[in-house]
C-alpha cells in the first residue's frame, strides 16, 4: 500500500502528502518502471453450452486476459505491485456460430492504507453480455473507434474499474476516465447493440455510466472518496475519526435515494459494502449504528437482517 500511496501522491492523495513521503518518492521515481494498470483475473464458465468445441473458450479466455493485462488504458505510472486487482467472470449461456450471450460479474478491490486489508470497490453483474467471436480472432485495442462489441465491453469495464479506483483516492480523481467512458458509451450506443441503450435499463452499461455522472446522483463519486480515502484509510490511525467519515459517506446515500430510488449506484453500494459495514460498526457507538441503520433501512428494505446486525453492533461471522 505504501508503494500505491507514493505512486498517486501527486494526482490522487494531495491531502496526505508529507515531507517524508515526498522524500521517499523522489528516490523511487528514479527507479520506477512503468507498468500496465490492471491485474485482472479472467474466467469463463461455459457449462450451460452443450455440444461445442471447448477450445474456442480457452482461446477466448486467454485473449481477454491478455487484453486486460497488457494494454495501457491510461498514461498514469504504475509499478507492478500498484496494479488494480480486479476480476471478470463470464458465464456464457449461448454460442450460435460465434455469437455468444451470457452474464459478466465484475469485481475490483483496493488496499486500505497501513493495513493488510483489501476493500471491494465494484461487485456488479452485467446480465446483457452479447458479442461475436471467432477462434483466433485478435482483440484490437483502440480509444477512438469501436473495434468490436467484445472490446467495447472490455474497455468499458477497464475504464470503470480505473475511474472508480482513482475517485476513491482523491475527490473526483477519475474524471479523465469517466470522460473516456462517455466516449465508449456514445460509440457503442450508435452501434445499436444490446446492453448500451439509454433509458432501456437502469442497470445496463449506459445506466451505470449515467448514475455516476448525472447531476442528481453524481454524489456517488464523493461517497467513493469519503468512504475510502477519508474513512477506511484513516481507521488504522484513528478508528473513531475514520468511522465518522464513513458514517457521513453513508448518509449521502439518502440524496441518491431521493433523486432516484432505483439508481444502480444503490445496488452497487449494497453489493460491495453492506457486509463490510456490519464489521465496521461492531465497534461503533450506539448513536452511529442507529444513524447508519436509519439511512439504510428505507433504501434496502430486503436487507433488514444485515442492517439489524449493524444497528446492534453484531459481527455476523461470530
Amino acid at each position: 500500500m505504501l508503494q500505491r500511496l507514493k505512486n498517486y501522491h501527486i494526482s490522487r492523495l494531495r491531502s496526505v502528502v508529507t515531507a517524508v513521503m515526498a522524500a521517499l518518492t523522489c528516490v523511487c521515481l528514479a527507479h520506477r518502471a512503468s507498468a500496465q494498470e490492471l491485474n485482472c483475473q479472467v474466467e469463463f464458465n461455459t457449462s450451460q453450452i452443450q455440444g461445442t468445441n471447448k477450445s474456442i473458450f480457452e482461446t477466448l479466455q486467454t485473449a481477454v486476459q491478455e487484453y486486460m493485462n497488457t494494454n495501457h488504458f491510461t498514461n498514469a505510472q504504475f509499478t507492478t505491485n500498484e496494479k488494480i486487482e480486479c476480476r471478470l467472470f463470464f458465464t456464457l449461456k449461448e454460442n450460435n456460430d460465434g455469437v455468444m450471450k451470457g452474464d459478466l460479474q465484475v469485481q475490483s478491490t483496493r488496499p486500505v492504507y497501513n493495513t493488510n486489508y483489501t476493500t471491494t470497490l465494484i461487485n456488479f453483474k452485467d446480465t446483457k453480455i452479447e458479442f461475436e467471436y471467432q477462434e483466433g480472432q485478435p482483440l484490437v485495442f483502440s480509444t477512438n473507434t469501436m473495434e468490436s462489441q467484445l472490446t467495447a465491453i472490455l474497455n468499458f469495464y477497464a475504464y470503470l474499474i480505473i475511474a472508480v479506483d482513482f475517485d476513491s483516492f482523491s475527490p473526483k480523481g477519475g474524471q479523465e476516465y469517466w470522460d473516456r467512458l462517455q466516449q465508449i458509451v456514445q460509440m457503442a450506443q450508435s452501434s445499436g447493440e444490446t446492453g448500451w441503450k439509454a433509458f432501456e435499463d437502469k442497470k445496463n452499461r449506459s445506466g451505470v455510466y449515467d448514475a455516476f455522472t448525472q447531476a442528481s446522483t453524481m454524489v456517488a463519486r464523493d461517497i467513493l472518496y469519503d468512504y475510502h480515502r477519508a474513512g477506511l484509510d484513516e481507521m488504522a490511525l484513528s478508528p473513531d475519526k475514520g468511522r465518522a467519515k464513513i458514517t457521513s459517506a453513508v448518509e449521502k446515500l439518502s440524496a441518491i435515494y431521493q433523486a432516484d430510488p432505483m439508481s444502480v449506484v444503490l445496488s452497487l453500494f449494497k453489493d460491495a459494502k453492506l457486509d463490510e459495514l456490519v464489521n465496521i460498526y461492531t465497534k461503533g457507538t450506539q448513536t452511529e449504528r442507529e444513524k447508519v441503520a436509519e439511512v439504510l433501512s428505507p433504501i434496502y428494505p430486503t436487507e433488514m437482517k444485515r442492517i439489524n446486525f449493524i444497528k446492534q453492533g453484531i459481527n455476523k461471522e461470530k
